[in-house]
C-alpha cells in the first residue's frame, strides 16, 4: 500500500486528502504514460457524489494535455469500465467513486487493460510523479492535444453484455433492487426489466449528497423491509459503484457475498464449471463458509483482503469463482473484477434452474456470529505488531480453539486497525474483541475522538 494508492486506488475525503489537483496530476501521468509510442485512449466512469464530476473534469484536462483522447461513459458502474477496457482495446480506464464510502468522500481506481486493478508499480510511479514531478511531463501542443469525447454507447453496450448472459427468463418473478442512489441507478432496472423481472427499485434518485446513504449493501437492513413490505421472492442491493451486491431472500433474512459464493460455487461445481472445484476467498470470509465447503468436497484458497488479491489468485490459476464477504464477488467467465448486478444474475440462475427459493438454497450454509470493530490508531502498523496486541490475540485464539477465531489487520483505505472474531455465539465474540481493545488502549495506541 502506497502513500496514496490503497487497496482500492487513491481515496481520500474529497478536496481535502484527494483534490482536483491530485486528479490533474493523475491524469498528466496516464495520459503520457500509455501514450508514449501512440495517441492514448483512456475512458473514464463517474458514480453519483457531488465532487465526482469535478474530478471527472480535472482527469479529462490532465489526460487531453498529455495528448491522450479521454472518452467519457458519465455515471455509470465500475464493472462497466472494467468490460469496456478490456473490449474496445483502451489503454486503461478510471472511474471515479470512493464505493460504499460517505458522499463526500470520493477516489481515482485506475484499470488496466485486462480489465483489472492498475499494477502496483505504476502506481508508485504515479505517488513519484505527484510528490516530485520527475521526470517532467511535456504538454501536448497543436494536433497532439487530446480530445474529450462522449461514450455513453459504452454503457449502452455494458448493458447489452449483461441482458446477454441469463439463459432463463425472470418472468413473473418478484425482485426488489436496492440501488444505494449510486452507479447502479443508471442500469441495474433495465437490465431487470429486459430479462422479464417484476422489478421494483429503492434508493434510485441520487441528488449528490445520497449515495450509501442509509440504504445499499451496507445498509442492507432498507431492502430487507422493502422485501418483506411487497413480498417479493429476492432483493439486491448494491454499494456506490456497484461492484458489491448483498442478497436478501423472501423472508427479509441477508445473504452475505460468502453465502453466495457457496451457493453459487455449489451449483457449480455440480455443473461441471467451478474449475478446480475451487473458490478463492479473502482472509476475511466466515469460518462457517469454510465448514460448509469442506463438506460439500469445493476447495478454498484465502487471499489477503481486497478484490485485487482474489482476481490475481484467480487469474494466476484458472478459477472461475472468487470474492469477498463483503459482495465482490467474480466469476471469471464474465468479468475480470466484482459486478454486483453480474453477480444478482448469477444468483437468480440458481434459483431458477434449482426450482427453489434463495432461503432454501441459504440453509446449507451456517454462518458464524462476528463481530468487528474499528480501532482507529497513529501508526497502523505499530499497533498491529506491538507485543502486548499479539499476545492478547494469539491469547483470544487458544480459547477460541476449533470453534473460532480471531483477526487483526490493517484497513487497506482508513486509518483504522480492524479487530474481529468469529466464534459460536455473539456475546463471546464480542468480549474476545474487547479483550484485544483494552489491551490496544492500555498500550496507548489508540487516537482519541
Amino acid at each position: 500500500m502506497g502513500k496514496y494508492f490503497g487497496t482500492d486506488g487513491f481515496r481520500g475525503e474529497a478536496n481535502i486528502n484527494l483534490t482536483v489537483e491530485h486528479a490533474y496530476q493523475v491524469g498528466r501521468f496516464l495520459g503520457w504514460y500509455f501514450g508514449k509510442d501512440h495517441k492514448a485512449s483512456i475512458v473514464i466512469g463517474k458514480d453519483t457524489r457531488r465532487s465526482s464530476y469535478m474530478f471527472e473534469y480535472a482527469l479529462a484536462s490532465g489526460l487531453t494535455a498529455s495528448g491522450a483522447d479521454a472518452y467519457l461513459l458519465h455515471v455509470t458502474t465500475t464493472p462497466s469500465v472494467s468490460y469496456v477496457v478490456r473490449t474496445e482495446s483502451f489503454d486503461c480506464g478510471i472511474m471515479i467513486s470512493a464505493s460504499h464510502n460517505p458522499f463526500y468522500d470520493n477516489g481515482i481506481k485506475v484499470i488496466n487493460r485486462q480489465g483489472q486493478k492498475l499494477e502496483s508499480a505504476i502506481e508508485e510511479q504515479i505517488e513519484t510523479y505527484i510528490d516530485e514531478e520527475k521526470p517532467k511531463i511535456p504538454f501536448a501542443v497543436r494536433k497532439d492535444i487530446g480530445r474529450t469525447i462522449d461514450f455513453a454507447a459504452g454503457r449502452n453496450r455494458y448493458i447489452g453484455h449483461l441482458i446477454s448472459i441469463p439463459t432463463r427468463s425472470f418472468k413473473n418473478i418478484r425482485v426488489g433492487l436496492d440501488c444505494s442512489n449510486g452507479s447502479a441507478f443508471s442500469i441495474a432496472k433495465s437490465v431487470f426489466d429486459a430479462v422479464g423481472a417484476k422489478t421494483y427499485v429503492i434508493s434510485n434518485d441520487p441528488d449528490g449528497t445520497n449515495i450509501n446513504k442509509n440504504c445499499g449493501s451496507t445498509h442492507i437492513e432498507a431492502l430487507q423491509q422493502f422485501v418483506k413490505d411487497h413480498k417479493l421472492d429476492v432483493g439486491f442491493a448494491y454499494d456506490g459503484d456497484a461492484d458489491r451486491c448483498i442478497a436478501v431472500d423472501e423472508k427479509g433474512e441477508v445473504v452475505d457475498g460468502d453465502m453466495i459464493m457457496f451457493i453459487c460455487g455449489k451449483y457449480m461445481k455440480e455443473q461441471g464449471r467451478l474449475n478446480g472445484d475451487t473458490i478463492v476467498t479473502t482472509i476475511m470470509s466466515n469460518l462457517g463458509l469454510y465448514k460448509a465447503c469442506d463438506r460439500e468436497g469445493i476447495h478454498y484458497e484465502k487471499t489477503a483482503v481486497g478484490d485485487r488479491h482474489v482476481c490475481e489468485n484467480m487469474m494466476a490459476n484458472g478459477y472461475s469463482l472468487g470474492g469477498e464477504q463483503s459482495g465482490h464477488i467474480i466469476f471469471s467467465k464474465h468479468a475480470s473484477t466484482g459486478d454486483g448486478i453480474l453477480t444478482s444474475l448469477m444468483v437468480m440462475e440458481v434459483i431458477l434452474e434449482k426450482k427453489t427459493s434463495l432461503h432454501t438454497l441459504a440453509k446449507d450454509i451456517t454462518i458464524y456470529p462476528q463481530c468487528l470493530k474499528n480501532v482507529k490508531v497513529a501508526n497502523k502498523r505499530e499497533a498491529r505488531e506491538n507485543a502486548a496486541v499479539l499476545e492478547a490475540a494469539e491469547e483470544v485464539s487458544r480459547t477460541l480453539g476449533n470453534d473460532g477465531r480471531i483477526l487483526v489487520r490493517e484497513s487497506g483505505t482508513e486509518p483504522v486497525i480492524r479487530v474481529m472474531v468469529e466464534a459460536s455465539d455473539n456475546t463471546l465474540c464480542e468480549q474476545c474483541v474487547d479483550r484485544v481493545i483494552d489491551v490496544m488502549k492500555q498500550e496507548n495506541l489508540i487516537l482519541s475522538d
